[in-house]
């Protein structure tokens, strides 16, 4: 069987990327009627050409309508939905059981996946779903994997699951927050979350003055009591696959186009194991180191496997174990230069690492000769997006990345 990776896409580049590196859907946004109002998302037109280059590529692309909608948010609601339909989108993403309502009016043929955010968590509201027209389950993260097993078997067997598989977790119920409407007047469910759950917190006793705030402590960074974890199932995907799970859907349309090709680099590869031998599937740490590249906070499995892992996190602040030095533009020449751009500064004597979909994927080598705009040769690489040609032993392709090591 097939199962899909589905990537995120908060813009065409992110979209390019996350095909490039083996996605085999993506789902974005238009301007309006989605939950990432921050990411650059897609002018109706550039919809329309991003839906066709998915198919091109024998790919999806599914379109978030998903925001909790007010009334106003109705007006030219039916228009976009005929156009999402006649552009071709695979599917609408949503949540509100209005706009769901409306889409099954208007555009009776067009496939609604039900976005997490209409928090389907148990088998009863997965049906309901299913019977008012959902054709895929986009699942509650607060699920075990005996739960979902649970919908799958409750559910009819043309409806899909899909769940997420990694990314940034949130602390509220399947992302119902009210933090940020309240501290920076923006509504999460609407689009507008500036992540207050990872600011830091104190907290007073109420007979006490203000200068007397307690600091919860957890060490010297301070106290982040509602920073999650990010989610990682990458040594799980026979378990979710068992539970009935089918579309693997990575979290991140805000993160950076290194980020997308880093993470699904990796579970396209894992995926690609599984499909292969699904029974010596097991577990590996380089899987985790890999993803550990890009920028993460700790990992945690969630409520999948009912751990219950509390702890909390000592710092809003991501990390990585890799530095993205520079995009590939132009495929490697016949004398074995590639075009790059320049994402942070590196030099000639640095070991850089290959990032790839194809068989270069982690090979090293030592820059030892490159090039800028004007054919001077350079020792140093410190203009931020500048063109570089760059000597490299392999045959490198266009969105290829390079990386350092830290």
């Amino acid at each position: 069987m097939k199962f899909e990776l589905l990537a995120p896409a908060g813009d065409k580049e992110k979209l390019e990327t996350a095909f490039y590196y083996g996605a085999d859907a993506c789902y974005f946004a238009g301007k309006r009627w989605g939950l990432r109002a921050f990411s650059d998302n897609f002018q109706n037109d550039e919809l329309e050409k991003y839906i066709q280059y998915a198919h091109k590529l024998a790919k999806k692309a599914y379109i978030t309508v998903n925001i909790q909608a007010h009334n106003d948010d109705f007006v030219g609601l039916s228009d976009y939905l005929q156009f999402l339909e006649k552009a071709g989108a695979d599917a609408i993403i949503v949540s509100d059981a209005g706009i769901l309502s409306l889409a099954k009016q208007v555009v009776p043929n067009l496939p609604i996946h039900l976005s997490t955010q209409a928090c389907a968590s148990n088998k009863y509201s997965a049906k309901f779903w299913a019977d008012a027209g959902a054709t895929r389950i986009i699942l509650a993260r607060e699920l075990s994997l005996n739960e979902i097993a649970e919908i799958r078997d409750y559910i009819p067997k043309e409806v899909e699951l899909e769940a997420f598989v990694h990314g940034a977790m949130c602390i509220s119920y399947s992302g119902r927050c009210l933090l940020s409407n309240y501290l920076a007047n923006r509504d999460s469910n609407r689009g507008q979350c500036v992540q207050a759950c990872r600011w830091q917190y104190k907290i007073r006793e109420v007979s006490r003055s203000e200068d007397n705030e307690l600091e919860i402590q957890e060490d010297n960074n301070g106290t982040y009591i509602l920073n999650s974890k990010d989610l990682c199932m990458v040594n799980h995907i026979d378990d979710m696959v068992k539970a009935g799970v089918t579309s693997f859907k990575i979290e991140g349309r805000m993160k950076s186009n290194y980020y997308v090709a880093t993470v699904v680099n990796t579970y396209r590869r894992v995926l690609d194991l599984f499909e292969k031998d699904p029974k010596n599937f097991k577990p590996n740490s380089q899987w985790v180191e890999e993803l550990e590249k890009s920028s993460h906070r700790k990992f945690t499995t969630g409520f999948y496997l009912n751990e219950g892992n509390t702890e909390f996190l000592e710092s809003s602040l991501p990390v990585s174990t890799a530095e993205f030095m520079a995009v590939v533009v132009e495929d490697s020449d016949k004398n074995g230069f590639a075009t790059v751009e320049q994402r942070n500064r590196f030099k000639v004597g640095d070991t850089l690492e290959i990032l790839s979909p194809g068989e270069n994927f982690n090979k090293t080598f030592i820059v030892e000769e490159m090039y800028n705009q004007n054919n001077e040769q350079i020792d140093d690489a410190l203009k931020v997006q500048e063109l570089i040609k760059i000597k490299v032993p392999y045959k490198l392709s266009k969105m290829d990345m390079l990386r350092k090591i830290k």
